[in-house]
């Protein structure tokens, strides 16, 4: 597990940003955290990074957001971003083609994963923000869940190491 501290919103925006530099088609991050704790942040960083034209908001109210957007290479990306804070049964992951779209070839924003952690894919980065020690400081851990996001993990702790204060080895 990596743990890195964002000291203001700007960093944690930035945060995302960086994790951008790094997805691919297919990635599945899961944000967790209480709320106002900066998934949407992090959500929006990681949007600005892959060239979203439009700002991403939080989908609570519409439970998805499709963002196209494009990697550093060039590359069209669509991004996936859900909110499942409102869902309260699984049924209603059918109902917006969840599956659809996290086995797209985009990638899966997936803010209150743990709601329905059963039905997330096996493979895929998990993140969770809490709040610091001051009111803006963020402690963000990010877990590997399959090989993908440990190499994921090495690739983010050499980009992010400058950046962040970083206290954990990725495992």
């Amino acid at each position: 597990m990596l743990v890195f501290k964002t000291s203001s919103e700007e960093e944690t925006y930035a945060f995302g940003q960086n994790l951008a530099k790094l997805l691919k088609a297919g990635d599945v991050l899961c944000l967790s955290g209480n709320l106002g704790t900066g998934k949407t942040l992090l959500s929006q960083g990681i949007a600005n990074g892959l060239k979203v034209v439009e700002a991403a908001t939080s989908p609570t109210f519409t439970v998805l957001n499709v963002y196209e957007g494009m990697t550093e290479k060039g590359q069209e990306l669509s991004i996936y971003h859900f909110d499942l804070y409102r869902l309260e049964h699984p049924s209603e992951l059918a109902d917006i083609g969840f599956d659809h779209y996290v086995e797209a070839n985009g990638v899966a924003i997936i803010e209150w994963p743990e709601k329905f952690a059963e039905f997330l894919p096996e493979n895929r980065l998990w993140i969770t923000i809490k709040y610091g020690e001051t009111a803006n400081e963020r402690v963000i851990h990010a877990k590997a869940d399959g090989s993908r996001y440990t190499e994921f993990c090495e690739e983010l702790k050499q980009i992010a190491h400058s950046c962040y204060r970083y206290s954990h080895p990725c495992v």
